[in-house]
């Protein structure tokens, strides 16, 4: 997020866009597609349009969240969409990736980015935290929990608290 932040005319967009990926593992499609309709700024919610099928559900925006949108806001009012061009026109799947990509060189992440590591890092991220496989269905929108298992399978410490002695 600091390295999209520091650089272009959008850097405070290319940040916020990197974040919501990240803390509610949006899809690249449900981000271009997010409306100011689905966000309650004031009770801090978003309601989140799952791609693919997926499951639909309302996740909390906390206040790093709140604070990137309401910045946003400021910057392009007129657009029905979150994430606009110049043009006010909703950005493109193909400019996340580049965004993604251009952000992680300039962070100097060795392998090459793109937008669904920010899903999957979501994921890990739940699981690593202990949360129950099937709330991290729900939060991801997973229709089937064999897509959602993948992250569990890779912390070991979720075994650290099985026994006291």
């Amino acid at each position: 997020m600091k390295a999209a932040k520091g650089v272009g005319l959008h850097g405070e967009r290319d940040a916020a866009m990197i974040l919501m990926l990240f803390r509610h593992g949006l899809r690249t499609a449900e981000l271009v597609a997010l409306k100011w309709s689905q966000i309650d700024l004031k009770k801090g919610y978003l309601d989140v349009h799952r791609a693919k099928g997926g499951n639909d559900a309302r996740h909390p925006l906390r206040g790093p969240q709140l604070r990137a949108l309401r910045a946003i806001a400021r910057e392009y009012p007129s657009s029905p969409y979150v994430f606009t061009t110049e043009r006010k026109t909703p950005i493109s799947t193909r400019s996340v990736r580049l965004i993604i990509a251009r952000a992680g060189e300039l962070a100097g992440i060795p392998f090459p980015t793109h937008p669904h590591q920010l899903r999957h890092g979501c994921g890990y991220y739940l699981a690593s935290k202990g949360h129950d496989t099937r709330a991290i269905q729900d939060y991801l929108g997973h229709k089937h929990i064999y897509h959602t298992v993948r992250y569990t399978k890779m912390a070991p410490q979720r075994f650290e608290t099985f026994w006291d002695d």
